[in-house]
Parts: structure tokens; C-alpha cells; sequence
């Protein structure tokens, strides 16, 4: 027998992710850097309001994801070089 899938899209592409797939195993299917930009923080996963959600975030059927930039409180892009340690 074989494991069930599920149909999910991210950023309009749909893919297929085993049955108790996590948004951030959505992203992976996916392929490209996406999956790596989220890990690193760069990325965020939304829903399909445009809310973020933890890339942990068990997915079900039909699930909508959107891949946003992170921004900072002053609506700029994050520049990983430019953080530091508060």
C-alpha cells in the first residue's frame, strides 16, 4: 500500500506532499532556493490571506501557500549582513 498524498499549492504551483507534510516540505517540493530562504529567514510562508505561518504548520489538502520576502519594521528588505546581536 502506498502512502497517500495530498495536493497543496505554493505560490500558485501545485504540488504533491505525503499525507502530515509541514508547509516548509510543501516549499522543498517545490525545488529551487525557496525552501533554503525560509530556513534562513529571509522567506516567509503566508496562507492564502497573506498571513505568516510557522513553517511547521501542518498541511491538508488544497492548502494555499505564498512566499514573501521578510521585511523589517521599516518595510526594507532583510540584509542579513547588516544585523547584529542586540
Amino acid at each position: 500500500m502506498s502512502n497517500p498524498t495530498i495536493r497543496v499549492f505554493v505560490n500558485a504551483v501545485g504540488v504533491d506532499v505525503p499525507a502530515g507534510a509541514t508547509a516548509l516540505d510543501a516549499v522543498r517540493a517545490c525545488g529551487g532556493e525557496q525552501a533554503t530562504e525560509v530556513a534562513a529567514g529571509t522567506r516567509l510562508i503566508t496562507d492564502s490571506r497573506g498571513l505568516p505561518i510557522d513553517s511547521d504548520t501542518p498541511m491538508s489538502a488544497g492548502s494555499i501557500l505564498r512566499l514573501v520576502a521578510r521585511r523589517d519594521r521599516n518595510g526594507g528588505a532583510v540584509d542579513e549582513t547588516s544585523q547584529h546581536d542586540a
